[in-house]
């Protein structure tokens, strides 16, 4: 029964992921008085791609394609098209996308340090969060589902 359950979190996974990477993480302006500028994933990548193209890489795997193919890995698992042999590398695509949390959290502590503009976090930084705590989570629980032997 709980397989089913961790199936259909995970198969909600597939649409939320890219849900937060076109929601706001944050709002960024230059002065506290003028208006603030939504920030997402998506918005950031296409800026660091004009500016420096091997950051914009490394932010698009780390918080588009390691989440991404965790996501379907994982699924595959659950609906017996790969073995769970491959459960352990989705440990590592995890810590890969928790990486980029860190970072983005980095960038707002060191913005508001600045105290030069203004900075607030928005939605789309507790969704994505969210989602890769919940990938996390759901394929540290199908690894221990698999290990254990069935009940009789």
């Amino acid at each position: 029964m709980r397989l089913h359950v961790y199936k259909f979190a995970n198969l909600c996974l597939l649409v939320l992921l890219p849900v937060s990477w076109c929601a706001p993480l944050m709002r960024t302006g230059l002065l506290p008085f003028w208006s603030l500028t939504d920030v997402s994933i998506r918005s950031g990548v296409q800026t660091l791609w004009h500016t420096d193209r091997l950051l914009a890489v490394v932010v698009a795997l780390l918080a588009v394609v390691a989440p991404y193919v965790k996501v379907i890995t994982l699924a595959l698992v659950h609906f017996g098209k790969a073995p769970a042999r491959v459960l352990p590398a989705l440990h590592f695509l995890g810590r890969l996308a928790m990486a980029d949390v860190f970072l983005i959290a980095i960038y707002i502590v060191l913005a508001k340090g600045l105290a030069v503009g203004r900075l607030e976090t928005a939605w789309g930084l507790y969704l994505f969060t969210g989602c890769v705590l919940v990938s996390f989570a759901l394929s540290s629980l199908t690894r221990h589902q698999k290990r254990r032997p069935p009940r009789l």
